[in-house]
């Protein structure tokens, strides 16, 4: 058996042999993109540039070959240039599965034409030579094939980063929408935007992992890390509030809130501002469930000073309340007044308790909130307090707009 050593010696070509090879560089090329043509699916379906791109890598192989050949004692340096020759762009239209069907199918062309090729008697050495290649080739491949999704990884974070921070900041336009469409952003269903606190064991690694889990959760989806949050918009149809449970384990220990449902990306600064603002907030409620909704943290969102809240709670809530009836809305007062007792509230509207049961119900019905559950019953007392500020004001206004 020859060692390695001796393999070597023996592999390199006679310069009869180096000459043939090369004069069959264009034969080779031919006979290997119909070999493609013939043998492999995939290969059809490219388009005629993308065609033309693996000519190109067949042929600079095959050179790469032949200064291999003439002298195997020294690194293949060729074989970086086989893939450097083609544009980046091929390593997205073909996989790394891909490439080595065509140093496959190279290597195989150059085996079935030895005998043509090579000088009689030399045939063997030249195959085995052609198959010691390929193992470089392969790796040469592979290398390549890794530095391009390093390269593409880390250009798609950066992008990813820019498109939350733009949603964060309200500046959802055109440009926005087509970057995320370049991150394979499809567009279909809902958006929702989740804000979550995160720890110093949140790396790279983890940031990775964790952008996996989200785009398995949902058909969309974006991760980005500001500073002590990581704010990650998840799009598409079905339970997205569902899909954040499966985020949790990815996630350090705290609060997880979610954003209103937004009707895509465009609208999705809604959600965005509203988590962030309930993550703000979130720390007065302290049993507040994991993950939290945005929209039931109205009342210590309020508390933090925050418009939109006050505004949410007195369109959605007070003003509904008001236009109900003035039993409704006074049965409420009654009966937040008075401790939550819905016996001291009858006995201070002079009615029965199962009236003011039944009014109360009402109020449920009308603002989707209950009055009977300790936490729905505080939201509405905030939506009473801030509407009912709010009317003062809007009486004053008017006041004074009539000179009164």
């Amino acid at each position: 058996m020859r060692s390695e050593r001796e393999q070597v010696a023996t592999a390199a070509g006679t310069p009869a042999n180096l000459q043939r090879v090369r004069d069959a560089i264009g034969v080779l090329t031919s006979s290997t993109l119909r070999k493609l043509e013939s043998d492999v699916p995939w290969y059809r379906t490219l388009s005629t540039e993308d065609r033309s791109f693996v000519g190109v890598v067949a042929q600079s192989g095959i050179s790469a070959f032949i200064t291999w050949y003439e002298d195997p004692t020294r690194p293949p340096s060729g074989v970086g240039e086989m893939f450097a020759s083609a544009p980046p762009e091929l390593t997205r239209s073909i996989s790394l599965q891909h490439t080595v069907h065509i140093v496959r199918s190279i290597v195989e062309v150059v085996e079935a034409q030895a005998e043509q090729i090579a000088e009689p008697g030399t045939e063997r050495d030249l195959r085995e030579a052609v198959l010691r290649f390929s193992r470089e080739v392969a790796f040469s491949a592979a290398e390549v094939y890794a530095r391009t999704a390093e390269a593409r990884g880390a250009w798609d974070a950066r992008l990813e980063a820019l498109i939350v921070d733009a949603i964060v900041r309200g500046d959802t336009n055109e440009s926005v929408q087509s970057r995320a469409a370049a991150l394979g952003w499809s567009g279909q269903g809902e958006v929702i935007v989740v804000v979550a606190s995160i720890d110093d064991s949140l790396d790279e690694h983890r940031t990775a992992d964790l952008r996996r889990i989200a785009r398995r959760s949902a058909r969309d989806a974006l991760v980005s890390i500001q500073g002590s949050r990581a704010v990650i918009v998840l799009g598409g149809e079905g339970d997205l509030a569902g899909a954040v449970h499966a985020l949790l384990a990815r996630l350090a220990p705290g609060p997880v809130v979610i954003g209103p449902t937004a009707s895509g990306l465009a609208d999705s600064s809604r959600s965005a501002v509203a988590a962030i603002r309930g993550m703000e907030a979130v720390a007065a409620w302290s049993h507040a469930p994991r993950p939290v909704f945005a929209d039931d943290l109205l009342p210590e969102r309020v508390l933090i000073g925050d418009d939109t809240a006050t505004s949410t709670l007195i369109e959605n809530v007070y003003r509904p309340l008001q236009s109900a009836g003035g039993t409704v809305l006074e049965t409420l007062r009654a009966y937040l007044g008075t401790g939550r007792s819905l016996e001291a509230a009858a006995r201070d509207l002079y009615v029965h308790p199962n009236t003011v049961r039944y009014r109360l119900k009402k109020v449920s019905e009308v603002s989707g909130w209950d009055p009977l559950e300790a936490r729905e019953s505080f939201v509405l007392q905030i939506a009473l307090a801030v509407g009912s500020l709010a009317a003062a004001r809007q009486a004053i206004v008017g006041k004074r707009q009539t000179g009164r």
